[in-house]
């Protein structure tokens, strides 16, 4: 099969000037999230790309320092990937985490490629050779301590069928599972298990692995904590169903695994460059690896190019890339489009149109 970078990597591209957009959403009185959309600017046209670094004060400091990079030039998209790859992004500071490099650099070559597509007069998937098909997606949430149905009934009182992604927590209780059982529409658990020293961080319980494993055949077990060994004798006969999330910015991560995985969770800003992910895209189709989709609680454009990306290339999968809304504490009871979700790629560039408005 021919590789799919090499359908993007010769687009030209001309960027004269750019400029960044602050957004930023309340999530709750504990975090606020920010990100940065970058507008690429050249022969008439923009391209976009969001920036969806965690860290608070990353954000701010490169909204304060406003277009800095030496981003202008006459490119190719590989050509721009390798400059990119060699620009102090964070401008002398080391990044909170390392993964947040990657992120900045997904920001500016998906902008990139959004305004060489557009210079060109062409959509991603009409280069591609790809059509882009209706996108299942499921809703990710976590349930609280102690844990509440609340979350997942009322969404499904407002919309009906709707799929789940869910965050175990080791306060769950046998009958709190049960619950979560004769509520239906998990399609993924989020163990959680593999970040370390982070806000999202929860205690390994294995015999609560094990329940849950046994409790919902057919979910997704995403992220488990395989260094405890427990943890890993008790998911030994689930290994079917392990997947991962956290770990995965490169093939070689998947190579490193343990063991084979047979499904991942694909987010894209994760692999930083576009050869890194549409590399990756290629590997799992050749290995016959499923992917589903995860998103960053991006608060722009970002949001409709992981699921055009999604629908592309892992459709009919439970994509955690709800539209913004499905994930708000007070998400509205009418109105949020529901699954599965019109790709609506714009005419031209790298961007899902809203398709209550024109191309």
């Amino acid at each position: 099969m021919p590789r799919t970078f090499d359908q993007i990597a010769n687009l030209p591209l001309t960027l004269e000037a750019y400029d960044l957009e602050p957004l930023v959403r309340a999530v709750s009185p504990e975090f606020t999230r920010r990100s940065t959309v970058f507008h690429l600017r050249g022969n008439g046209e923009e391209g976009l790309g969001e920036d969806v670094t965690y860290d608070e004060d990353d954000q701010v400091r490169q909204q304060q320092s406003g277009p800095a990079l030496d981003l202008a030039g006459e490119w190719t998209i590989a050509g721009f990937s390798h400059h990119v790859a060699v620009l102090d992004l964070f401008q002398g500071v080391t990044p909170a985490m390392p993964a947040f490099l990657d992120y900045r650099v997904w920001a500016l070559e998906s902008a990139a490629l959004d305004l060489a597509l557009r210079q060109a007069g062409r959509a991603l998937h009409e280069v591609l050779g790809r059509e882009p098909v209706p996108l299942r997606f499921a809703v990710s949430l976590r349930l609280g301590v102690p844990p509440a149905m609340t979350p997942m009934t009322d969404r499904t009182t407002a919309y009906g069928d709707v799929r789940f992604k869910v965050d175990y927590d080791p306060s769950w209780t046998a009958a709190f599972i049960e619950q979560l059982v004769a509520a239906g529409g998990v399609d993924v658990i989020d163990l959680k298990g593999a970040y370390k020293g982070t806000i999202v961080d929860v205690e390994t319980d294995p015999d609560l692995y094990r329940r849950c494993a046994e409790a919902f055949p057919a979910a997704w077990l995403e992220d488990p904590d395989l260094d405890n060994a427990d943890a890993a004798a008790a998911l030994e006969p689930f290994r079917d169903r392990i997947t991962w999330d956290a770990p995965i910015h490169s093939i070689a991560d998947v190579e490193g695994r343990s063991f084979p995985p047979r499904a991942l969770n694909c987010k894209p800003s994760r692999f930083g460059s576009l050869e890194k992910l549409f590399d990756f895209y290629d590997y799992c189709a050749e290995h016959d690896i499923a992917l589903y989709g995860g998103g960053q609680s991006e608060l722009g454009v970002g949001r409709g190019q992981i699921q055009l990306l999604a629908a592309l290339f892992h459709p009919d999968a439970p994509n955690d890339v709800a539209p913004p809304g499905w994930d708000h504490v007070e998400f509205p009871r009418t109105g949020l489009p529901a699954s599965p979700l019109d790709p609506a790629p714009t005419a031209t560039g790298f961007r899902r149109r809203d398709p209550s408005e024109g191309a």
